[in-house]
């Protein structure tokens, strides 16, 4: 009875150990290794091995322990010897004196035929999802009163363990392939959407900006972006990291006006643990997390003196430390910077370094306002109403001519962002397929689109919407009178009536 209790219990401190050894690693064939390291140990198994099924339907030894020469190479087919059976049909098999056993291929070691020493070899199959995976077999000292249905039991035990393992790596391998294809279809889609073609415009401003990004992005030059608020300063910074050779790498953005002064410095270069209150554990900065891609600092005019001596240093020397360590830390990134300040005058005012300017001003590119490429608003326009369109499920069709005079005559002071922004809130409120002038904000509602006006009479808002529906059905019917009445359901008397009245020039139209 002791000793059924001293075997029982050895095999519960082995099932524990093999279970260790599974979970304590994500190399599968290690951790295999170290199970059949423990068999051998507490079992005193001869010889162990475990195959596993590859895709090509070959079984592959994946770990073996006591084996005379390299298994790595040792294949079998399935229903070959022994070990092929198992996996075949899924169940196990006890060969008690393997010298008298045929069908026992001796590939994987070369037992000498004057051995004395008789062995029996016990295999069972891995199975996962009630289908064999694998098996694992052991060559055991022969004994008469062997129990071999108790061994068969306990390396079923182990073999449950393993397919469970299997099938957590499997997972984790799933993840990685999901993962790896994601990746590569989020940078393709990144390419494709910061592509030079995606910066819309034909102006002539817009066509030397597009020349000098074609120039620049390939090289690892230095580049500063200046333009106006609202302009697209950060499309462009990204157009020029997917199309240089830095495109596969990260590309790092880092807004310099919405950091205080106390954190920039930490945000941009790291910090070690303990370096100041709350600083818990060792953080990267954004130098580090660019390594071999892009680091965009936008509205760089906004950074402080301190920073800007520590930043002058990582352009010259390519090199820095982490706020309270001295190790220093070679990188290797690109910089491009952006504004919308006068950097001249800031120099002048010694709030920005003059040897800073000089070092970030290498290759400037000056994104225009959009009330200097009036050409390309219509572009514009229909590129954000699809977009908005699309987001919204709404199917807006076209804009009015109407809405596009009081377009074109604005100044826009907020850039493509304003446009943008304008139009988003013009699909939110249209209800039809046409986008009219009661659509746009209250800033677009004047004839001078200056903005200035907030009230406006009923008699002047519903002769401004008669007017615009007048306008777009005349628009759609080519000039056509007649056609155009039919379609206000009224008369074309009545519309030559308000032809007149609100001043239409129906020439426009015939065109």
């Amino acid at each position: 009875m002791a000793a059924s209790d001293a075997r029982e219990s050895r095999r519960l401190s082995t099932l524990l150990e093999v279970s260790s050894a599974l979970s304590g690693t994500l190399n599968l064939r290690s951790a295999l290794h170290k199970v059949l390291e423990i068999l051998t140990k507490h079992h005193g198994y001869i010889r162990s091995l475990v195959t596993m099924l590859h895709d090509n339907g070959e079984l592959h030894i994946e770990a073996s322990d006591g084996l005379d020469g390299p298994s790595h190479n040792v294949k079998y087919r399935i229903g070959e010897g022994i070990i092929g059976r198992v996996v075949e049909s899924g169940r196990p098999i006890v060969v008690p004196r393997v010298s008298k056993e045929p069908a026992f291929l001796n590939r994987a070691t070369k037992r000498s035929e004057a051995a004395k020493e008789e062995l029996s070899f016990v295999c069972v199959p891995i199975l996962l999802n009630r289908r064999a995976v694998g098996a694992i077999g052991v060559d055991l000292k022969f004994r008469a009163d062997r129990d071999y249905d108790r061994t068969v039991k306990f390396l079923g035990i182990v073999a449950s363990n393993i397919a469970q393992a299997v099938k957590i790596q499997r997972l984790i391998e799933d993840d990685k392939k999901r993962l790896v294809q994601e990746n590569t279809q989020l940078r393709q889609e990144l390419k494709e959407r910061y592509d030079f073609s995606s910066i819309i415009g034909t102006s002539g401003p817009v066509r030397q900006m597009y020349e000098q990004m074609a120039q620049v992005a390939a090289a690892n030059t230095t580049v500063m972006i200046r333009g106006e608020s609202g302009t697209g300063k950060e499309l462009v910074a990204h157009a020029i990291h997917y199309n240089s050779q830095r495109a596969n790498k990260p590309f790092v953005k880092v807004s310099c006006a919405a950091l205080p002064d106390s954190l920039i410095e930490s945000e941009l270069f790291g910090y070690e643990k303990g370096a100041f209150t709350g600083a818990e554990q060792r953080k990267k900065g954004r130098f580090e997390l660019a390594e071999g891609g892009t680091l965009f600092l936008d509205e760089i005019g906004d950074i402080n003196l301190t920073t800007q001596v520590k930043l002058l240093r990582v352009l010259q020397e390519r090199e820095f430390e982490r706020l309270g360590s001295t190790e220093t830390i070679k990188v290797n990134v690109r910089l491009v910077a952006a504004t919308n300040k006068d950097m001249e005058r800031a120099v002048a005012a010694g709030t920005f370094r003059e040897d800073l300017y000089y070092r970030l001003n290498v290759f400037t590119i000056f994104v225009p306002p959009l009330r200097e490429r009036k050409a390309d608003l219509l572009l514009l326009v229909d590129h954000f109403l699809e977009k908005f369109s699309r987001e919204h499920r709404k199917s807006i069709k076209r804009i009015s001519t109407p809405a596009i005079d009081m377009l074109m005559s604005y100044h826009w002071p907020g850039n493509v962002r304003e446009l943008e922004n304008t139009l988003e809130r013009a699909v939110l409120m249209c209800d039809g397929q046409v986008i009219h002038g009661h659509h746009l904000p209250p800033s677009l509602q004047t004839a001078e689109a200056s903005g200035t006006v907030t009230r406006v009479s009923l008699a002047d808002a519903v002769g401004a919407f008669e007017k615009d529906l007048i306008q777009d059905a005349l628009k759609t019917t080519r000039g056509n009178r007649a056609k155009a009445a039919r379609l206000l359901d009224t008369t074309e008397r009545v519309l030559n009536y308000k032809v007149r009245k609100y001043a239409v020039d129906v020439r426009r139209f015939t065109n």
